[in-house]
């Protein structure tokens, strides 16, 4: 059987990463509440929510390679008689 000071160390460090996870998971929680508020409060103003969150998704991304994925689109769309 293990060494009761260290299955307490073990035991208490095991608990603190799980209460921190658990405090960061209702963080995360909060957080995705505020962000449907503001979506809806974007909706409720006449604001499309699904082009909002591809501008959100594209402010994250390198805009060479945003750019060069519209220019492949736009060469498939034109191939295609789409524009």
């Amino acid at each position: 059987m293990p060494n009761d000071a260290a299955y307490n160390v073990t035991a208490d460090e095991l608990r603190q990463f799980v209460e921190q996870f658990e405090s960061l998971e209702a963080e995360k929680k909060d957080i995705a509440e505020q962000q449907k508020d503001i979506m809806s409060e974007a909706k409720a103003r006449g604001y499309d929510t699904k082009v909002l969150k591809k501008i959100v998704a594209l402010r994250k991304r390198d805009k060479d390679d945003v750019a060069e994925e519209e220019a492949i689109l736009d060469l498939y769309k034109s191939a295609l008689g789409m524009g």
